[in-house]
């Protein structure tokens, strides 16, 4: 019983949450302090999460700063796009559901990806095929839907330069 408990107190997920408690009560206190305490341990030692899947991930820095630089520079060029297409006085354009195959290995990092791609404006993926590692993306534009497949595919071939042996 004792090695569950060591094994599931993450002390900085304690702090995590206790920090993340005093900021929605509004001011540091020590009832709010210890309170937040208690209530980060209830939820670290009674809620513990599952251990993640990371067999296989290994870390390429570089490639993960060029993975961040670019997923900024396809959220500035994806928000100008969004804005665009709601601010122009022509009629909404069509719209459109694709599937989009990911090719990554790791659970983890198809999350990941999924993630990544539901923060930009003008997609949202609507269903994930773990088993097939088949992606679901509703599409705001769906004029060329070619250039977003490509798109994903780029996220992609990223995320297996960053975290997968190739």
């Amino acid at each position: 019983m004792m090695s569950g408990i060591k094994r599931r107190f993450q002390p900085w997920t304690v702090l995590f949450l206790t920090a993340m408690w005093i900021l929605l009560m509004g001011q540091l206190t020590w009832g709010n302090l210890l309170a937040g305490l208690g209530i980060a341990l209830i939820v670290v030692l009674g809620l513990p999460l599952p251990a993640m899947p990371l067999e296989g991930i290994t870390i390429n820095w570089g490639a993960i700063v060029r993975l961040v630089f670019h997923w900024w520079v396809n959220l500035f060029h994806a928000s100008i796009q969004v804005a665009w297409l709601a601010l122009r006085p022509h009629a909404p354009p069509p719209t459109a559901i694709v599937r989009a195959p990911m090719r990554v290995q790791s659970d983890a990092i198809l999350a990941l990806a999924a993630m990544m791609y539901n923060l930009q404006p003008g997609g949202a993926i609507t269903d994930i095929d773990i088993a097939n590692r088949m992606l679901t993306i509703h599409l705001l534009d769906a004029r060329n839907i070619p250039r977003e497949l490509a798109r994903v595919e780029k996220l992609e071939q990223s995320l297996i330069r960053s975290f997968e042996r190739v």
